[in-house]
């Protein structure tokens, strides 16, 4: 294989650095440009990228031969062979096999008529001569269809080009045969769009050794005429009768390097053109490309360096049969336990903050201060059911007897009634709680998955503990329930007594005396409105303001285009079922009385994004006197004959509104201390006891468990990760040490400066198009464009007549004709200025 010598001295630096990353188990990202040809049918393409390559393997001949985008993947590797994506499994050795593939494949999509497609060709070429690289094949641009070609086959051609080559890596390679128009070359003006700074384009001219005699391509090879940032190369292909005749590729270096060195026009410049040279350009293409990278890297590997070496101090020493230490991490880890419990429970702080949602003591809160009395609430207050149970009890105490005294058993009974119905949501309150706690146990004992029986067993021994607090909990809080119930303390100095129940007035007891807040705002925050209307806008989320009186709603935070205020007189709300594919919990507002709340609405319908939101709203609406509806009412509907409450005599209306008072008094003072008790009772029962538990006596219920040496039996994967992880910090250390030595080696070169390439905006207009660079040597039409036209001079000086402006040592042009440059000059209305 002739090989490419730059790419094969880059191919160890490359190599070096993949060992070592390798060693970490990290993919090395170097991420090295592809390199896209691209340009006209039969420009020479395709013997551009055998040459860079160096194997002879691409389908040839005339016309549009590249049907399918081709795209070659280099791969170094110890031997040498090629792979199709569409032929997993099998190895190509013999190239020749490669390009009747190729060709198969091609026909195989497009058939054998000319026809195009864009899915691509999928080559991997294995080789220890080549670098990881990735080459693209390009049909070539054609204006005509040919064959089974669509009509718009230049449009088609031209988006499947702009696919690959607008990527920022990928360098261009813009090949122009010699014997062509370079100023209407399609190949510099698609690069142009895609690179208009010039930094990915390189020029290539191709067919030199067929221009026209006379003629030549140097003020274009010398970047003077139609310059490029990067400036152009030339190479010399193998001819077709050179491929039909299999002529090695070494052969036509050696042939190209002759013709650039015999060539009066090109010996000067034969260093800097030729498929080696082309090689080398791209090579430092690479090398600058591996440059950049390696700050990137070096930055990567320090950080990473840092983490590792705290973790790798502790394992330096570290033998896993060990019992000293195996006891220490035991020690240790029961010691973070207990300080990531406390802190997740008393808020003091730690590196491992919830943002997303609230946890542990915050989440307890919650429970305490919002679930919970929320709860309480809504089993507590309904009017209309307790005035009828009130009348019942009094009906039912009197017995066949007309009652003229109201009965002290009447509101004995009611109320016990109400206290019992506190236990339900007292008990819930324990186990939400409960719940919470055992998260928190879970997440706090995460750090101990190095050694999962101790995890298991620790998790096992703190629940177990949990679970027979629980219980003893509940027992107390029941018990704390059972003495409300034992004795009616109507002698508290809250009560409100026989004498006031009977002068209070009805409407100072609708909703309880929650009046006593004034107007002050409780809450502020978004919620969704979703019954609007759709000419409305539909549901959208809005501001919205809640004080003791009234719920106001703003366009937004700013509160300064209000759109609606609600007062919050007779309303209540209720739980809306979720919408189909709704995701946000809704509930309502809504007057019990059947009443319109909103314009033509019976309810406003109101959701948050999450159900936490929904009950500090719903706590935050109990505070401003809305409560949630009962379910009574749906009783009232199916005995409507017992509802008595409509009908009852004077006499029973004001012995049941003085009950009333007396129950909604006494039930004030119960539910006061019950809300205050239940969470102290949890806190001290449950959470302090799980507290002093988890930092006095879990170390001594470990120990009594068992075999301690099982216990920290390290989990199988724990151990490779130890391994890996010193292995990685090694390896990490090499890394640099190489990157370091590579940044040292390798010489980058700077950019080119920009040029200006405004020609190209003029590619396709033949009025302000340069000539080509077949005919870059001819002049204006003068007498001397005449003499240019006269047959060629001997081959001995193998010049044309001396006309061309720019060559050195050539005869000078007479100074009497006119529209002359000067020697060295370019022609004005092409190139402004000179580089």
């Amino acid at each position: 294989m002739a090989g490419n010598p730059g790419l094969e001295q880059l191919i160890p630096v490359v190599n070096k650095l993949q060992d070592a990353f390798t060693q970490l188990g990290v993919h090395l990202t170097l991420d090295l440009p592809q390199i896209a040809v691209i340009g006209g049918q039969s420009a020479g393409k395709s013997s551009v990228l055998e040459n860079f390559v160096g194997r002879d393997f691409l389908p040839r001949g005339s016309g549009i031969v590249t049907r399918r985008p081709l795209i070659l993947q280099l791969i170094n590797s110890n031997t040498e062979y090629a792979e199709f994506l569409h032929c997993k499994g099998k190895k190509y050795v013999d190239f020749d096999e490669v390009r009747r593939e190729i060709e198969a494949e091609t026909d195989r999509v497009t058939g054998s008529n000319k026809g195009i497609s864009n899915i691509p060709i999928n080559l991997r070429v294995y080789s220890p001569n080549v670098l990881n690289l990735t080459l693209i094949d390009l049909p070539g641009l054609t204006k005509v269809p040919i064959g089974d070609q669509p009509i718009d086959i230049e449009q088609q051609i031209r988006s499947m080009l702009l696919q690959f080559i607008k990527r920022e890596s990928c360098l261009i390679l813009a090949v122009t045969p010699a014997n062509t128009d370079l100023a209407n070359s399609d190949a510099l003006k698609l690069s142009k769009e895609v690179d208009p700074q010039g930094i990915r384009t390189i020029g290539v001219i191709t067919k030199l050794d067929l221009m026209d005699e006379g003629t030549d391509a140097r003020d274009i090879l010398e970047n003077k005429l139609l310059p490029l940032r990067r400036g152009y190369i030339g190479v010399v292909n193998r001819s077709q009768k050179d491929i039909d005749g299999r002529k090695d590729i070494n052969a036509a270096l050696a042939a190209e390097r002759k013709f650039f060195l015999s060539h009066p026009s090109y010996r000067h410049l034969a260093d800097r053109l030729g498929t080696p040279y082309l090689q080398r350009v791209l090579n430092q293409q690479l090398t600058n490309h591996i440059r950049e990278t390696l700050p990137g890297l070096r930055d990567k590997l320090q950080k990473q360096l840092l983490t590792l070496e705290k973790d790798v101090d502790q394992f330096k020493n570290f033998r896993p049969d060990d019992p000293a230490i195996k006891t220490k991490a035991m020690l240790q880890m029961v010691q973070q336990l207990t300080t990531d419990f406390e802190r997740t429970i008393e808020g003091s702080g730690s590196a491992q903050i919830n943002t997303n949602e609230l946890s542990g003591g915050a989440k307890i809160n919650r429970l305490f201060h919002e679930r919970f009395p929320f709860e309480i609430v809504k089993m507590e207050f309904d009017e209309k059911e307790l005035r009828r149970e009130i009348a019942f009890a009094i009906r039912n105490i009197h017995g066949i007897r007309v009652g003229l005294f109201t009965p002290d058993m009447a509101f004995e009974a009611i109320v016990k009634k109400q206290i019992s119905r506190l236990k339900e949501p007292s008990l819930k309150c324990v186990d939400l709680v409960v719940t919470e706690l055992s998260n928190v146990v879970r997440n706090c004992a995460e750090k101990m998955m190095a050694y999962p029986r101790l995890k298991e067993e620790v998790e096992r021994i703190i629940t177990t503990q949990v679970r027979q607090r629980e219980q003893r909990c509940k027992d107390q809080i029941c018990l704390l329930i059972d003495c409300e119930l034992a004795y009616m303390n109507t002698n508290h100095e809250d009560f409100i007594g026989f004498a006031n129940a009977q002068s209070q007035s009805e409407s100072s007891v609708k909703t309880g005396t929650h009046g006593a807040l004034g107007n002050q705002v409780i809450r502020k925050g978004y919620m969704c409105i979703h019954n609007l209307g759709i000419m409305k806008g539909g549901s959208r989320d809005y501001w919205f303001v809640l004080t003791a009186e009234s719920i106001s709603w703003y366009k937004d935070e700013d509160e300064r285009e209000k759109k609606f205020m609600l007062p919050l007189d007779g309303l209540k709300l209720r739980d809306v079922e979720q919408g189909f594919m709704s995701r946000r919990h809704m509930f309502a507002l809504f007057n019990p009385e059947g009443r319109n709340v909103y314009k033509d609405f019976k309810q406003l319908e109101l959701s948050c994004e999450t159900v936490d939101e929904v009950d500090s709203w719903k706590a935050s609406f109990l505070r401003a006197g809305v409560y949630p509806e009962k379910q009574v009412e749906q009783e009232n509907q199916d005995n409507p004959g017992e509802n008595i409450t409509s009908s009852m005599d004077p006499q029973l209306e004001r012995q049941v509104e003085t009950i009333r008072n007396l129950v909604d008094s006494y039930m004030k003072i119960v539910t006061k201390t019950t809300k205050d008790l239940v969470p102290k009772t949890i806190m001290y029962m449950i959470i302090n006891n799980c507290k002093d538990f988890i930092n006095g006596e879990l170390l001594a219920h470990i120990y009594a468990s068992g075999d301690q040496s099982q216990l920290m039996e390290e989990a199988p994967h724990e151990a490779q990760k130890r391994e890996e992880m010193i292995k990685m910090y090694h390896a990490c250390k090499e890394a640099l040490r190489i990157i370091g030595d590579i940044s040292m080696a390798t010489v980058s070169t700077p950019v080119p400066p920009p040029v200006k390439n405004d020609w190209l905006g003029s590619v396709g207009n033949p009025r302000l198009s340069p000539p080509s660079p077949g005919g870059v040597r001819k002049a204006p039409p003068t007498m001397s464009s005449v003499a240019s036209r006269a047959p060629p001079p001997p081959p001995s000086t193998n010049r044309p007549v001396p006309i061309i402006p720019s060559r050195p040592g050539a005869g000078a042009p007479p100074p009497m004709l006119p529209n002359r440059p000067g020697p060295g000059a370019l022609p004005p209305p092409l190139i402004p200025t000179r580089r």
